[in-house]
């Protein structure tokens, strides 16, 4: 990452989380600054998640040991969701959903909220014992990212773990994106489409997922021009989320 981002990154914690202050030990001198401390947890977020390294590689430069470069990464990643959650990592509020909603009437889909779609991330350091339920047909270990994307390439649904081996479907299983919907929360909406009254929002998606009112298809075979210039608007409108992956 940049320089900037990552004094950015370092600069909250240290000033709004108690934790990563430095304090002065029982000899009155400063010990561990937020700077080490928000530096080993990104680093065990790196190194430790994606390569398996132990939790002491980091002593020699960054000065602590194992059980505190841990406790670094548990609060670090508490930090990170409690300073930057409410922006970054959250779902649409009433204003996101009526922009979303806004946008996709004007490219001729009323009632959309994004395109949803997966991709394989590779896993290169993956463990001998896991490669088999990571590995799919390109033969090397990947874990599934689910998202939803809209437009502007922000990404407000983010399910990321799944093993390479799982397909669309497997994953949507397994996914909370429709908990609020199954939990009586969704968004209210009502539009109209050829005449006919609708009070839920919908995805755009590739033919692998399933037939639901929730999701919206493109025609794999168009007959006639109706259908040709539906297959067309549909399909460049769920490039949002290969967009997306493609930044990402």
């Amino acid at each position: 990452m940049n320089k900037p981002l990552f004094l950015r990154i370092v600069d909250r914690p240290s000033n709004e989380v108690p934790y990563f202050e430095q304090r002065r030990n029982a000899h009155g001198r400063y010990v561990l600054s937020g700077l080490q401390k928000c530096t080993a947890g990104i680093c065990m977020l790196a190194r430790m998640l994606a390569y398996g390294q132990s939790g002491d590689t980091y002593d020699e430069y960054l000065r602590l040991g194992e059980s505190t470069a841990l406790l670094c990464l548990e609060n670090f990643t508490n930090g990170i969701i409690q300073l930057f959650g409410d922006e970054y990592l959250r779902r649409p509020t009433p204003d996101d959903l009526q922009r979303l909603l806004d946008f996709g009437e004007v490219r001729g889909f009323p009632g959309i909220i994004g395109s949803i779609d997966c991709m394989h991330w590779e896993w290169k350091k993956c463990p001998t014992a896991w490669r088999g339920q990571s590995t799919h047909g390109s033969g090397k270990p990947t874990i599934v990212l689910e998202a939803v994307a809209s437009h502007d390439l922000w990404i407000w649904h983010a399910f990321f773990g799944a093993p390479g081996t799982l397909n669309n479907i497997n994953v949507l299983d397994r996914s909370p994106v429709f908990d609020d919907i199954l939990q009586g929360r969704a968004p209210k909406v009502n539009f109209k489409v050829n005449g006919h009254n609708y009070r839920m929002v919908y995805y755009l998606t590739d033919g692998i997922y399933p037939k639901w009112s929730t999701f919206i298809q493109s025609i794999p075979l168009p007959q006639g021009p109706k259908a040709e210039i539906f297959a067309e608007r549909q399909e460049s409108a769920r490039k949002d989320v290969e967009r997306a992956f493609g930044v990402l």
